[in-house]
Order: structure tokens, then sequence, then C-alpha cells
């Protein structure tokens, strides 16, 4: 199996000077980002809280070798069990075969120059360089097996257009995880290592970190500790090889959607209850209920449209709270959230791409036109309003500022109230196809109507929202905050939902007139 996969790279490569040229880089960088922080664990040997850095970090290895793989397993074509299904292979010493073949690559010999640097730093002594060889054998071979056993009980999820789709968010999980990093640096820099301590001493016995905790212990003469600890990696590698036996077995053995009959049952469908989810049944009737169903399921099943709502999510998040975590936020940086979000109000019906020609044949007066409207705006308040509420609550609590949440509450509110307006205006007005294939956003020819559409829509929202903005600054000027600030909240929450009606109401007649214009607009692309 290991010939097998290093003969698969190499006439992989063999392909084209481009991907030979991208594998070399990608191999040198790697190996000198290894060579670098080798380097810095070895300087940390006999630093008094070298292992309560070395501990985390072997953690931290483990987490990415159980999650990235998730974005990526398309990278690593030789370690596809679905393509060994029809040749006759034990389970048993398939499993051998294709850990052994796992341990070739970059990645692994990244993670054991880390884990190796790692174990030095921390080891003293004969017993310590002992403990640190087997240490550093099981890590290893935790991590890779832990990696291979998600990916083999995920295989036929990502192998399908929904686990394909993990890929367009890769992208924002590796940015959450650089702006984690880089506050713990700026941490660790203002109070020194030993804020690491406790965190290390709980991590000690948690596999595969144990088995580093382990070195350190055994440095130390604690032999007890650094066997039990030792035994947790054992025991967690066996749990990890058992757990991916089993898995493969599963997977080269039970039907998959292509020997499974596509038609679902007529007595399914029958017992199936009238009315559809529980969670449709809660939506208004007619045609507003449709269109909410609709857009939701846009939400959660278009690439580019769920892609836009995790970002707007995370980033939503992010900055409230990563400010207020390092000291220098403000609980009305929670507007961020309903701005993310509210702007998504925007273009409209360019999210349909070019089937929108089947939603305009059945707009045929304002009054249907307001509907769809206003299904579009009820599924985007449906998650918009919970999540900023969450946002606010959330960053008042990390300020320790329960008496602003009021006003940060309602300028959130009438915030979002405000971009619903204005996005349905210009959806309406500014409209633009975004096209369905590769990863551009906008067609060619139309990068203007996204700015005009886009920041105009947003700067009118702000002038929107200034009479609750001029309230809160009153209040606080004149001393009276402390008493009234409550008010915000009722008054920025019927602010905004009048901003809305009102701009839902003023844009469904100009959509019933320029639906041709709309329709060519957003099928351009």
């Amino acid at each position: 199996m290991v010939r097998l996969k290093l003969s698969i790279v190499r006439n992989g490569l063999r392909q084209s000077g481009g991907r030979r040229a991208a594998y070399i880089a990608s191999a040198v960088v790697v190996l000198l980002l290894a060579a670098f922080l080798l380097l810095g664990l070895l300087l940390l040997r006999g630093h008094p809280h070298a292992a309560s850095v070395v501990v985390p970090l072997t953690a931290v290895l483990a987490l990415g070798w159980a999650v990235m793989p998730l974005f990526s397993s398309s990278g690593d074509e030789t370690l596809d069990a679905t393509r060994l299904v029809l040749l006759p292979l034990r389970p048993r010493p398939l499993v051998r075969a294709l850990l052994a073949a796992s341990l070739v690559g970059i990645g692994p010999l990244f993670t054991l120059c880390l884990l190796t640097g790692s174990a030095i730093a921390v080891a003293r002594g004969v017993a310590g360089a002992a403990t640190a060889v087997v240490a550093v054998a099981l890590a290893l071979l935790t991590c890779v097996a832990l990696a291979r056993a998600v990916v083999t009980a995920n295989t036929r999820l990502l192998s399908s257009r929904r686990g394909r789709d993990l890929a367009v968010v890769s992208g924002l999980v590796v940015a959450i995880g650089a702006q984690a990093v880089n506050f713990g640096v700026q941490r660790l820099g203002a109070s020194g290592l030993a804020q690491l301590d406790p965190f290390a001493e709980v991590l000690r016995w948690v596999p595969p970190a144990s088995a580093i905790g382990a070195v350190d212990a055994a440095s130390d003469g604690a032999w007890g500790t650094a066997a039990v600890q030792l035994g947790l990696t054992a025991v967690a590698l066996t749990l990890a090889l058992r757990w991916w036996s089993a898995t493969l077995t599963r997977l080269m053995t039970a039907p998959d959607s292509s020997t499974l009959q596509a038609a679902e049952p007529a007595a399914a469908r029958a017992g199936r209850p009238p009315g559809g989810p529980v969670v449709a049944r809660l939506l208004p009737h007619g045609r507003v209920r449709t269109v909410m169903e609709r857009s939701l399921r846009y939400a959660w099943r278009d690439p580019k449209t769920r892609a836009a709502l995790v970002v707007s999510l995370a980033v939503g998040l992010i900055v409230p709270l990563f400010n207020a975590l390092q000291g220098s936020g403000s609980v009305y940086f929670a507007c961020f959230a309903a701005g993310m979000l509210g702007s998504m109000m925007y273009n409209q019906f360019g999210q349909d791409y070019s089937g929108f020609w089947m939603v305009a044949m059945t707009i045929s007066s304002p009054r249907d036109a307001l509907r769809e409207l206003w299904g579009r705006a009820l599924a985007l308040v449906s998650y918009a309003v919970p999540y900023s509420v969450l946002v606010c609550v959330a960053t008042v609590a990390v300020l320790g500022e329960w008496g602003k949440l009021p006003e940060a509450l309602g300028l959130s509110l009438a915030l979002l109230g405000a971009m619903t307006a204005t996005g349905a205006w210009a959806s309406v007005r500014h409209p633009y196809s975004i096209p369905p294939e590769g990863n551009r956003n906008v067609a060619p020819g139309q990068v203007g109507l996204v700015w005009m559409a886009i920041f105009g829509g947003m700067a009118a929202a702000a002038v929107l929202s200034a009479p609750v903005i001029a309230l809160t600054v009153w209040l606080h000027l004149a001393g009276h905050a402390a008493a009234w600030s409550w008010l915000l909240l009722p008054v920025g929450t019927a602010y905004g939902a009048l901003l809305a009606v009102t701009g839902l109401r003023l844009a469904a007649p100009r959509a019933a007139v320029r639906l041709p214009e709309i329709l060519a607009a957003v099928s351009k692309g």
C-alpha cells in the first residue's frame, strides 16, 4: 500500500509542470515552517514552563488532524477507501496498510517534527529520552488514525454535493483560527507562559497530549504518572483503530444511494404527517410561507448563499467578541451582527440565478410582489433577530456592562430594520446577476451596480438609523442614560419594524412594474 501511494503521487506529479512546481513549493514552505518551529521548541528546553507550551501544542495538533481532513479530504485521493471496495481485502490488514500509507506525506513529517521538538523540550535524562521515543510514536499514530477514522466515517458525506461544499467555509475556519491564535499570542506576550499552566494541567491527561505529558513526568521520576499517561494515549489509539475498522467495514459493505431505489416508497409518503416539518407549520400560510421556505432552503443548500451566511454569522460574532476580550471593545460593536446579516437582504432576486423567471411568472400585481418581498424579509429576520440578540448578550456579558444591553439591542434591531428596508429597495432598483458556477459573485459588467446597491444602501440605512442613534447620544450627554436607556429597546424595535414595513411597501409596486428589467438583470450571468 505504501508503494501504491508513492506510485500514484509520482505519476500525478508527472502530469504537468505546474502541479509539480506547486507540490515542491508547498513542501519547501511546510518544511521551512517545521524547521523554524522545531528550533523554537528546542530553545524551550530547560524553561520552567516548557511543558505548559508543548502539551497544549500537541492537543492543538490532534484537533487539527481530526478537523482539517473534513475540509481537504479530496486532496489525498490515494487514501480513498471506496476505491478498494471491489478488492478482496479484510478490514484489519487493510487498516494496518492504510495506516502505514498515511504516514507517508508532508503532513505526517510536519507533525513528527513538532512532536519530536515537543518531546525534546521536556525530556531530561535517560528515562525522559526513552519515554520520548515511545511517546512520539504513540502521539503520531493516534493523530493519523484519528484523522483516517473521521474521514472514513464521513466518506459518504464528503463525496456528496453538500460535503464538497464544506470547502467553501474552510477559509473561514482558518481565519477564525488565526484570530484565536493572534489573541492567544497577545495574551501570552502580556502575561507570560505561566497563563498556560492551568490548561496544561488538564490537557496532560487528554490523549495524545498525555503522551508528551508522560515525558515530563518520567523526567521528574514520576513513573506511575508517566505509565498512566502513556496508557491513556495507547487506549485512545486502540479506540481510534477500532472505530476506523468498524466504519471501514460498514463503508465497504453497506449499500449507498447508488444501490438503493431512488424513489421513496409510497407507504412511507403516505405515513408522513400532513403539513410538512414542524418548523414549516410555524410559518405563515399562503405565498409568504412558500417564499420563506424557499429562501431558507437557499440559505442552507445553495453554496454561495450559505457561504455568505456563514461569513456574516462569523464576522458578526468575531468583531465584537474579540474586541471585548482584548479589552478594547464596546457594546455598540454588537451591531456588527445585525449589519452583516442585514446586508444579505440586498440583491434578493439575484440569489435565484436564472431561475428567477419562474418566480417572475407568479407576480402579476403589486400585492404579489409585496408578499414575495415579505417572505424573503421574514426568512432573513427569522434568524437575524435571534442571532443579533445572542451577540448583544454575549458582548455585554464579556464586558460586564449589563446596563447597556437595552440600548445595544435597540440600536441593532433599528439597524436591521433599516437594512431590510434599503435592501428591498436596492434589490428592486439595482439587481445584478450572480454566476451560478465558479468563484465569481458578480457577472462581468455589473460591478458598478454592486457598489451602488450595497454601499449606497448601507449609507441610506445609516441615515435612517440616525434618530435612534441621536436619541442614544442625547441620553448619555444629558445624564439620563442610567434611568431611561431601557426605552431604547422598545423604541429601536418599533422603529426598525416600521422602517422594514415601509421599505417593503414602497419597493413592492416598483418591483411589479420593473419585473422585466429585473429578470433581464439577474439572468445576464
